[in-house]
């Protein structure tokens, strides 16, 4: 038993020299020791234990344990330097914006729309402006609005802010809903569209900025909110269905809808010459995206979303017209950039 002993002593340090002295050959980097011959591959390769010619793996992390924690600790130092700084995403694919500067040379600060998209509201409108009745479909889309402004009224009263907000939330459908289908006709029929499915695509984009400014100015409550998404699932369901099933009706729905638009935005003026209002500065967003002098005021700001409805008005009556003559919206031409 002894000698088994000291032959097995004597071969773990005959092997530990050997391991020893191959450090600066050809194989990889190995460290040997001659106490009780353990050899460790640098190379990742090999991480055992070797004893009386046999080895044992570990099936431990060799790391210590100051570097296991230290990618979650470099995490959470990353995410403090990144507080109140722009997140600048670098991509394998090297996509990136060039800087864009307004015409006075400073940095143009919007990532949701650019200066090209900007433009001055043509306010010269006739706000007396109606579309009469004439067959049923006509009268059906016109009694509709006249009663769903019914609750809307109720539910407001005077808080014009918080019901434009909630105006702008349903008025941007229609544009979305009408574009898409275009879109997907366009495809399935091989046809042009005329232009109908941009005009459309604008009006839902123009639509959404009204938003994007009114909650600058208004800030919704949570049961505002929660109306807004019950208001907008039911909205873009019952659209749809009717877009499919009646174009003509679907536009000439938007037009009445937008005839109210015009009429709920002058009260919101009128709240304003007489006090009942502040009259509080244009937010920034307006002044950029609707080219509005710097020290643009609210009132401003609702003329100039005032005459975009008016604008969206004419366009949905126009587009309800060339289908109720039995038209197809591709044989006329869309009025794009008319907001």
């Amino acid at each position: 038993m002894n000698r088994f002993v000291l032959r097995s002593v004597k071969q773990c340090l005959v092997n530990g020299q050997r391991y020893y002295g191959s450090g600066g050959g050809g194989g990889g980097m190995v460290y040997g020791s001659a106490l009780v011959g353990r050899s460790v591959h640098l190379s990742g390769q090999r991480n055992g234990v070797m004893f009386g010619g046999f080895e044992w793996r570990r099936m431990m992390s060799s790391a210590p344990a100051s570097m296991e924690k230290a990618p979650s600790e470099k995490k959470e130092q990353e995410k403090e330097e990144m507080k109140g700084k722009d997140v600048v995403a670098s991509s394998y694919w090297g996509i990136s914006r060039p800087t864009i500067t307004r015409e006075d040379g400073t940095v143009w600060p919007w990532n949701c729309f650019m200066p090209w998209e900007t433009y001055k509201a043509d306010v010269s409108i006739d706000l007396k402006k109606h579309h009469v009745p004439k067959n049923f479909l006509d009268k059906l889309a016109y009694k509709t609005v006249k009663f769903l402004r019914i609750p809307v009224d109720l539910f407001f009263q005077r808080r014009y802010g918080c019901h434009a907000m909630m105006l702008e939330t349903v008025a941007a459908v229609p544009g979305m809903v009408g574009g898409m289908l275009l879109h997907l006709k366009s495809l399935r029929k091989f046809q042009q569209s005329g232009g109908w499915i941009k005009a459309l695509l604008e009006e839902a984009e123009n639509e959404r900025m009204h938003l994007m400014t009114i909650v600058e100015l208004v800030k919704p409550k949570w049961y505002e909110r929660l109306l807004v998404l019950a208001v907008q699932g039911v909205f873009f369901n019952g659209f749809f269905v009717l877009y499919l099933s009646s174009p003509k009706l679907a536009h000439r729905f938007v037009g009445y809808l937008e005839e109210e638009a015009v009429f709920s935005y002058t009260e919101y003026l009128e709240s304003i010459e007489s006090g009942e209002t502040e009259n509080v500065p244009a937010p920034a967003i307006a002044i950029d995206y609707w080219r509005l002098p710097k020290d643009a005021r609210l009132k401003d700001v609702i003329t100039v979303i005032r005459a975009d409805e008016a604008h969206h008005r004419d366009i949905n009556h126009f587009a309800s017209d060339i289908q109720f003559q039995g038209k197809e919206l591709r044989e006329a031409p869309a009025p794009i950039g008319y907001h």
